[in-house]
């Protein structure tokens, strides 16, 4: 049933993204930054562990989209190489050596996967919504085992474990989504984790994905009073009371470091290569 509003107008769903919420949570004038302020604020320069993640993954979704026949080792290391995204690298030295890695790894990733293993989607978006929220988002791959398993690749330096794969939040939502879309049952998640060759999976029950949703929903609903404030013309001497941010080392990584005093004040500096690694 529809809740209603004041005067009888059904109350507005709140449309929402896995990265929109995880902003929210991770600083909430990060979000402001980045969803309400109009014009938003310039961005910091590029970062190449961004243009790396995004290359392979780019590679992944075009090999699977090739004629069967043509899924080879080979042509997998070809198409990072024609879509090698060049941004954020201090040099181009830098940038051939990161290339050469890149296509390394999804190479070695789909030696070990069976070509004519159809996926039902690449890249697929999957959307839902409850009384609370609109959510949609966008899976690397969507395997059937025959059940559907939600497939999320992995590229970060940092190694992972099988709680990073039972604690996300985005996971859950994507196998509810897909599970509703598609009208087939989703408990399995997994994420791909190509430096390390690690395949951390967790089958979640029916309660553990509800619980994954109620979270969501907790959190929309705060995303949602702020953004009505920011709609209704919250003054600008109010914008740290509403949206305060939560300064940590993680804040270097911040695309909007140089308009936040006190993230400049918690973090170290971080050179647009320094997310690559050794």
């Amino acid at each position: 049933m529809e809740q209603l509003g004041f005067e009888g107008m059904p109350r507005r769903l709140y449309p929402c993204t896995p990265t929109r919420l995880s902003s929210w949570l991770d600083c909430p004038r990060r979000y402001r930054m980045t969803y309400l302020d109009r014009p938003p604020p310039p961005k910091g320069p590029p970062w190449a562990h961004n243009s790396l993640g995004a290359s392979i993954h780019n590679a992944l979704a075009g090999w699977w989209r090739l004629p069967l026949a043509e899924r080879t080792v080979a042509a997998a290391g070809r198409l990072v190489d024609r879509g090698w995204i060049d941004e954020g690298f201090a040099d181009e030295t830098q940038s051939v050596r990161w290339r050469e890695r890149a296509a390394g790894l999804v190479e070695g990733y789909v030696a070990r996967l069976d070509p004519a293993d159809e996926p039902v989607g690449i890249e697929r978006t999957v959307a839902t919504r409850t009384d609370t929220i609109a959510f949609s988002g966008r899976i690397d791959r969507l395997d059937a085992r025959p059940e559907l398993v939600v497939v999320d690749y992995k590229t970060g330096r940092h190694l992972l474990t099988v709680d990073d794969a039972r604690g996300s939040m985005a996971l859950a939502l994507y196998a509810l989504a897909a599970a509703r879309v598609l009208r087939r049952p989703c408990y399995r998640v997994e994420l791909h984790h190509l430096p390390s060759g690690q395949v951390l999976a967790w089958s979640h029950s029916g309660e553990s994905l509800a619980r994954h949703l109620a979270r969501a929903e907790g959190i929309a609903r705060e995303c949602a009073e702020a953004d009505e404030l920011m709609r209704d013309g919250l003054p600008a001497d109010r914008y740290d009371e509403v949206f305060p941010p939560r300064p940590a080392a993680s804040c270097g990584w911040c695309d909007y470091l140089r308009h936040c005093p006190e993230g400049a004040v918690a973090a170290v500096t971080r050179r647009p290569w320094d997310g690559l690694g050794p």
